[in-house]
């Protein structure tokens, strides 16, 4: 099922799409999870919890007089959800070009002028056609963690570490392409998957990614200049299984 996402801050337009989306579930095409529609981009961004191509953003490009506002709330989407499928509905398709500069993938550009029956055929094709596209089966090389209040589904391979959050009961995904923080226990990600090494209370590593042990002072190293802790107990585990 589909989690939709809209950042649009004209309440006419918000209804007009809202009305569109709810027609292509009404009619069957899609199934969704949940429509969240927002005025302010940072509000969207603090209800992005989850990753996956499941996620669906309709993005206006103009947010309060800012041109180029949602160009730069897509490519904070994208840094935090690099599957997440996003179209651009706006009055801008002159800055179509942009979304390469900016490189954000976006899966089409659809225009408020069109007539409202136009309109409706964009909306619904667009919504077909990432619904078409989820993934149906989950990869053996992939990670995927549920619970109330998370859906987090990323490839193994990308993994370097979790860490403990600042925020209460939440954790910290650290990936080759970016951060992911969402509810949970570093504890709990270690169950998760044997491949997994929890090196200290704090961090669950990915040994496949360590490119380094610093013995001596008691880090580990990947890629991208990333790093963290290694207890002194745990050191001697975490040098045997990435010496595997």
């Amino acid at each position: 099922m589909l989690s939709i996402f809209v950042l649009e801050d004209d309440f006419l337009q918000q209804g007009r799409l809202e009305r569109a989306i709810a027609e292509t579930v009404k009619a069957g095409q899609i199934k969704c999870k949940r429509l969240e529609i927002f005025g302010k981009p940072q509000q969207l961004l603090e209800a992005v919890t989850e990753t996956g191509d499941h996620q669906f953003f309709f993005l206006d490009i103009e947010i309060k007089g800012e041109e180029k506002k949602g160009m730069e709330i897509a490519r904070e989407i994208r840094e935090k959800d690099p599957r997440a499928v996003i179209v651009f509905v706006t009055t801008h398709s002159e800055f179509m070009p942009l979304s390469y500069k900016y490189r954000v993938s976006a899966l089409d550009f659809i225009d408020k002028g069109l007539s409202e029956a136009d309109y409706q055929e964009a909306v619904s094709s667009v919504l077909e056609h990432a619904y078409a596209n989820i993934s149906q089966t989950v990869s053996q090389d992939a990670f995927v963690f549920k619970n109330e209040h998370s859906h987090v589904q990323v490839p193994f391979s990308d993994i370097l570490y979790f860490e403990t959050a600042s925020t209460v009961h939440k954790v910290i995904l650290t990936t080759k392409t970016g951060m992911l923080e969402f509810y949970g226990k570093v504890s709990e990600m270690a169950k998760l998957d044997e491949r997994l090494y929890q090196t200290h209370r704090a961090y669950v590593v990915n040994p496949e990614n360590v490119t380094s042990i610093d013995r001596k002072n008691f880090m580990v190293h990947f890629g991208n200049d990333e790093s963290c802790f290694v207890s002194r107990m745990k050191l001697k585990g975490l040098i045997e299984r990435v010496e595997k």
